[in-house]
């Protein structure tokens, strides 16, 4: 999973904290008044708290799409369309 590979301060960063430290910076961004200089480390943390929240989506994909395909524990046909037959 792509938040196995981090290291630093990111690896100990939760999806909620890097999407609102991203939204935080797409609003300094947005809000204008920053040097070119700001304005690219702006953009380039951006980038790398997108690439953490991207990581943290795929995981919970993967992780539902696992439990999605695992069969129904406890025979209950609840969602499986069972309802259907009458």
């Amino acid at each position: 999973m792509a938040e196995d590979e981090l290291t630093g301060p990111e690896s100990t960063m939760g999806y909620e904290q890097a999407r609102d430290e991203l939204v935080d910076v797409v609003r300094r961004l947005e809000a204008g008044g920053a040097t070119l200089e700001e304005s690219l480390a702006l953009w380039e943390r951006g980038e790398e708290l997108a690439r953490i929240c991207r990581g943290f989506l795929a995981g919970a994909r993967a992780r539902l799409d696992a439990a999605l395909a695992e069969p129904e524990a406890g025979g209950s046909a609840a969602g499986s369309g069972a309802g259907a037959e009458a």
